[in-house]
């Protein structure tokens, strides 16, 4: 398994950060481990940081380093043996009509109202409901590696928007959002299954889903999503 002083920049360094309130699991804190300088990650450095359980968010690259806690389990799917199940199927046939296009990793007021009516539904008082447009500019338009965004249309009106990080070994999904609106619709499983066939288009191993969080709804559903891998301290593994 490839260590931190493994990497092929030695400027690259690490702190701690101090404790903030967890998003994922109520009263308790949470720290990040995050890697300076961000100018010099680039896509073959960041490819290496997401094998070591890596995130981005930004220009923001961490991963979890909490004092107590070791719930946030880095995931990813071996896309050539994946099989979906049955209700992953249906979300497949159901949204599978949808025009998938690539855009420039840029702002765009369509996407960004999207987004705000995605989050004022998912995650109403969260915060990022509120989230001004530089905010959401820094979260999801500022990236030092190769990131593609694609936007999901149906007859022309915009349902979802994904973004997705390239990597030497698979893609990394950043973010999805999506209209809250369309009863029974499944968007975010869709999302992860067209990310998985792409994944195969391209030729690639892997799609990296972040962190799973059996004790959180908001992460637990990345289990189901068979058959996945868990970075352990012996290396990636199944789950």
């Amino acid at each position: 398994m490839t260590k931190l002083n493994d990497l092929p920049i030695a400027a690259l360094q690490f702190y701690a950060t101090a404790p903030y309130p967890c998003s994922y699991l109520p009263n308790r804190l949470a720290r990040s481990q995050v890697a300076t300088p961000s100018h010099i990650i680039d896509s073959h450095v960041y490819s290496e940081l997401v094998r070591l359980g890596f995130r981005r968010s930004g220009a923001f690259t961490y991963r979890p380093y909490c004092d107590h806690c070791r719930e946030c389990v880095p995931v990813r799917v071996p896309v050539a043996e994946s099989v979906h199940t049955r209700s992953q199927r249906r979300s497949w046939r159901r949204h599978g009509h949808l025009a998938a296009n690539r855009r420039h990793l840029a702002f765009d007021s369509e996407h960004y109202a999207l987004y705000l009516r995605y989050q004022r539904h998912r995650h109403p008082g969260g915060g990022m409901d509120q989230d001004s447009r530089e905010q959401y500019q820094h979260f999801l338009l500022h990236s030092n590696v190769g990131t593609d965004l694609f936007e999901f249309r149906e007859e022309g009106r915009l349902r979802m928007v994904s973004l997705v990080d390239r990597l030497h070994d698979g893609l990394s999904s950043v973010y999805t959002f999506y209209d809250p609106e369309p009863p029974g619709a499944s968007y975010g499983t869709y999302s992860v299954l067209w990310q998985i066939q792409r994944c195969r288009d391209l030729g690639l191993p892997y799609l990296y889903l972040g962190y799973w969080i059996a004790q959180s709804k908001k992460m637990a559903y990345k289990a189901t999503f068979r058959p996945i891998e868990a970075l352990t301290q012996g290396g990636w593994k199944r789950l």
